[in-house]
């Protein structure tokens, strides 16, 4: 199985702002051009250990289960 890709559209889902969320991917060191133009591996933010980006993989795999469910 391969790893879930969480992408800029399940950041905004939940309703969180780019600048913020600019801002939280330096802190942690993570490529937030790369987020936005391929998304990222959902266990390199869950490395982060941090409750936002559980949050973001949550919105991920729900939206892949509604794609898997809506036959995409």
């Amino acid at each position: 199985m391969t790893d879930i890709l969480v992408t800029h559209g399940d950041m905004r889902s939940l309703g969180y702002c780019n600048r913020g969320a600019r801002e939280w991917f330096a802190r942690h060191q993570l490529d937030w051009s790369q987020f936005i133009d391929q998304g990222l591996p959902a266990p390199l933010l869950l490395a982060t250990g941090d409750s936002m980006a559980e949050d973001v993989v949550a919105a991920a795999r729900a939206r892949i289960g509604l794609e898997v469910n809506d036959g995409r």
